[in-house]
């Protein structure tokens, strides 16, 4: 696809979510790292649930570094993978606080060598809370980028280099949030609403498999 195509469809998913942003509730920069890694298989409604009473004694790198595992467990059950999610939090609250100076690192090889956080997180940290152009690729932004065509990509990795070249670097941190709720509430996994989709003259997917079925 060429770029004055991918730039109408950004352009166009723009209009649809003017003002797209994380749906994760969060006041600091350490709190918000909480909630992305709490995120993983989980959906960011559970996550604001969660937090909403972790973050009201437990919000700093000290408060969950020095938690019991098992009342960590308790606070966060309700979370999908809660147990390795609370090896990682007390493990990384205890990094930042000794490696760090109990600050969130602003810089991607600094945040991926933080326990549970992976490529994606250190991201979504460095766009959203150092607004440092960054695409996280999370399961919505790859599948949406494959289906549509602005991808063509096999691993996540893959897919965030294409997405870095075909998108301008200015549109990179607004790309993960408009990718993801364009993903989440319209081109959902299973039945993507194509035929009400503003983009699905460019769509891929549309026109190679939708409109194809249709026309027989």
């Amino acid at each position: 696809m060429d770029k004055n195509k991918i730039k109408e469809i950004f352009n166009l998913l723009k209009r649809m979510y003017p003002n797209a942003k994380s749906e994760l509730n969060y006041s600091t920069n350490f709190e918000l790292l909480v909630a992305v890694i709490l995120s993983a298989q989980c959906t960011d409604k559970r996550v604001n649930i969660i937090t909403s009473e972790l973050f009201k004694e437990y919000n700093t790198p000290k408060a969950i570094g020095t938690l019991p595992p098992e009342k960590l467990e308790n606070l966060i059950k309700s979370c999908g993978l809660y147990k390795s999610k609370t090896v990682h939090l007390i493990k990384c609250s205890k990094q930042i606080l000794e490696k760090f100076n109990g600050e969130v690192p602003n810089n991607l090889n600094d945040l991926i060598s933080l326990s549970g956080v992976g490529r994606k997180t250190a991201n979504v940290i460095l766009a959203v809370a150092f607004k440092k152009p960054a695409i996280a690729v999370d399961t919505h932004v790859f599948r949406v980028a494959n289906r549509i065509g602005l991808t063509n990509s096999k691993s996540v990795d893959k897919c965030e280099q294409q997405l870095n070249k075909v998108l301008d670097k200015q549109d990179w941190i607004n790309a993960h949030f408009i990718l993801v709720l364009f993903g989440r509430y319209h081109c959902t996994a299973r039945n993507p609403n194509c035929s009400k989709c503003k983009i699905n003259k460019f769509c891929k997917y549309y026109n190679k498999v939708v409109k194809k079925d249709v026309c027989r």
